[in-house]
């Protein structure tokens, strides 16, 4: 029986890992969960499963949270970053889904290390601004840090049986995003509403942007190469629009290895938490022969700048990748409010890298403050450009 912390459980990672929680009853059981403002589910989930303690994000919702509560058992309650730190590691915890959007998810994942609980990594930010301290810290401690993406899992599947000298490359593929096929004259008037449309998954709404500009692929290389010990020359990513394919492992001999499955974020949750073995879901099988024609192709960097961007901030390194990630966070959000256009992200972004005077990245408070240093700048450009 495994213990464990949902962080992020009212968005769709942590209700996809709940679904799966509730459908092994007999191998998992859910000890904590914290959620940012949606108490109402909150609320409902705390009914079925009973945690010993919960956070949300600040003290106000911490206390309309306990007068939903008020009829029923109220478990230990918490809030902010604090209330995050204390869930991850609670001692009855044995493994903890970080599922957080954004950096906040950082400080909880690596003080949960720390405890040496293991760890079912949702939450991007967390390799891409600090990954080498984080794997550093998990060999430390004797932990998995296993991933939920399905795009690492993947990865991580086909790498099974296979011996890691042997890897030539690996290939992330992406959906392409709802944008795939425009050209960037199209792509100047749309919407946060037309970005948010995504054809092939169902996800929250930072995601989801950053899937139809390419970020989410930029963050997942440099998620990559931490996960699995890569310089940035053996990671390619390909434009797959089936998303069928979740990714590849290219071996030394030219033999290619892929994981195949129907799009849906339970197999690879599934299998971070029963990793090695696969368990059994109800989801329906993949019928190649329904499913038609598999198509990839490289993608355009002219139309989808913030990939380059990424992939230029993972080869420079040190605290550029925490920049990188702090400055899209509020790109994302003034495109979301309506302040900037969608082109106008990756200009936000490359504004903020141009000034950041990056250095090694030799601790949680050296990335955290590089974070912070984005964020303020950031928001400084975004004051002057509206």
């Amino acid at each position: 029986m495994k213990n464990i912390a949902v962080l992020g459980s009212t968005g769709s990672i942590g209700v996809n890992a709940l679904k799966v929680i509730r459908a092994n009853p007999e191998k998992y059981s859910c000890i904590a969960l914290a959620a940012g403002s949606n108490i109402e589910l909150l609320a409902r989930q705390i009914a079925e499963f009973h945690p010993a303690a919960v956070s949300v994000f600040d003290e106000e919702l911490a206390r309309g949270l306990k007068n939903i509560l008020s009829d029923g058992a109220i478990p230990d309650l918490f809030f902010g970053t604090e209330g995050l730190i204390n869930v991850s590691t609670l001692s009855e915890v044995d493994t903890v889904i970080s599922a957080i959007t954004g950096a906040s998810g950082l400080l909880p994942t690596y003080e949960a290390i720390k405890a040496g609980k293991e760890i079912a990594l949702a939450n991007k930010e967390t390799m891409v601004a600090a990954g080498g301290i984080i794997m550093a810290e998990a060999k430390k401690n004797g932990v998995k840090v296993l991933p939920v993406d399905s795009e690492h899992s993947a990865i991580l599947q086909s790498l099974q049986g296979h011996h890691a000298e042997d890897v030539r490359r690996v290939v992330l593929t992406a959906s392409g995003g709802p944008f795939r096929d425009l050209n960037l004259e199209e792509m100047e008037n749309v919407t946060a509403l037309d970005a948010l449309n995504h054809p092939n998954w169902n996800m929250g709404k930072k995601v989801t942007i950053d899937s139809a500009t390419l970020m989410n692929k930029g963050l997942e290389a440099i998620e990559a190469k931490w996960f699995f010990n890569l310089d940035m020359g053996r990671i390619s990513i390909l434009i797959h629009p089936q998303s069928i394919v979740h990714s590849m492992v290219e071996y030394k001999d030219g033999s290619i290895i892929a994981q195949l499955a129907v799009p849906d974020m339970m197999i690879p949750i599934s299998y971070a938490l029963s990793y090695p073995r696969h368990l059994k879901n109800t989801l329906p099988p993949l019928e190649l022969d329904k499913v038609g024609g598999l198509t990839f192709k490289k993608p355009d960097l002219k139309r989808f700048r913030c990939l380059g961007l990424a992939l230029e901030a993972a080869e420079i390194g040190g605290t550029m990748p925490a920049v990188l990630n702090g400055a899209n966070e509020i790109a994302v959000e003034a495109f979301l409010s309506g302040k900037i256009r969608f082109l106008d992200i990756p200009v936000l972004i490359e504004k903020t890298m141009e000034v950041h005077h990056f250095h090694q990245s030799d601790s949680i408070e050296t990335v955290l403050e590089a974070d912070r240093w984005a964020r303020k700048k950031a928001s400084e450009v975004l004051s002057k450009w509206i």
